[in-house]
């Protein structure tokens, strides 16, 4: 056996071990969650009246740290709420609760992502459906839900596939314009057969590694958000194309970047494509002004 057959393996080996310890991980906090969804429960605010947050969101991330740094004290832990926490070589980008605002609302459409980056790369990624019963998990060499294996499967044209994004938001309005972002989201909706805006992005991508919808874009996102739901899409055969809107270098992780577009495999979706570059120029120019 060479050096680099034993790399890999022990890479493989590793990388199936941190999948384990978050799907605990996320296992450990869903009964809690479900027990609290549709409960009453108090909201609090953080960037603003569009950026929620629970209870159940910072205790949720304290199970979770305290987990996965038992079960892998050689760890870094960044959390959505929680900031960052331990110095180890493997790093984890934790979403407790993506989708909040859904999940105060008691709409049925959030998740727990969670996933672990070694080296720039992400190996192991979680996604969460308490509700739906739904686990997606993915090592370097697969990705499952519920432990069987899951292929993506796109519809080829835009014209009969379903797009899901959260474009505009407000946020949206203040960066692009009011009048050019409702032209580009006027251009999607026409061109898809269907559009939707669920509201929580590492779910939603677990949905297209399902094959369950075509595409996605977004164009807000955090690393919490899609670190695990990257892995997860491209094993299953789909696209995930990171956008820098202006944020970031080009030459930075995918899960570094701050939008996205993704397809299933199969779809080819230019008008998509272009909008989305549209936007990303134009942030962009912004950016160097």
């Amino acid at each position: 056996m060479t050096v680099s057959t034993e790399l890999t393996t022990a890479l493989a080996e590793e990388s199936t071990r941190l999948m384990e310890i978050a799907k605990g991980a996320a296992l450990k906090v869903g009964t809690a969650l479900q027990a609290a969804f549709r409960s009453h429960m108090t909201v609090d605010y953080k960037a603003d009246l569009h950026d929620i947050v629970t209870v159940h969101d910072t205790q949720s991330e304290v199970v979770i740290r305290d987990h996965i740094l038992a079960e892998a004290p050689d760890s870094t832990l960044l959390g959505e709420e929680g900031g960052s926490v331990g110095t180890g070589r493997v790093q984890w980008y934790v979403d407790p609760i993506d989708g909040t605002s859904n999940f105060a609302r008691g709409l049925a459409f959030w998740c727990v992502s969670i996933g672990a980056v070694i080296d720039g790369e992400v190996v192991a990624g979680v996604i969460y459906d308490p509700i739906a019963g739904h686990m997606f998990s993915a090592n370097i060499g697969g990705v499952w839900l519920n432990n069987r294996p899951i292929r993506s499967n796109a519809a080829r044209m835009e014209s009969h596939a379903t797009l899901i994004t959260g474009y505009p938001v407000a946020r949206d309005f203040r960066l692009d314009g009011r009048e050019a972002a409702l032209l580009h989201f006027g251009e999607l909706a026409e061109t898809f057969s269907t559009l939707r805006r669920p509201g929580s992005a590492a779910l939603t991508l677990a949905h297209v590694a399902a094959g369950w919808c075509d595409a996605a874009a977004g164009f807000g996102v955090s690393p919490w958000d899609v670190t695990a739901a990257i892995l997860i899409l491209r094993n299953a055969g789909g696209r995930y194309r990171p956008l820098t809107l202006g944020k970031v270098g080009k030459d930075v992780p995918s899960y570094m970047c701050p939008g996205y577009v993704a397809t299933g495999a199969g779809g080819m979706y230019p008008t998509l494509d272009r909008v989305a570059d549209a936007i990303c120029e134009q942030r962009e120019l912004r950016s160097v002004r």
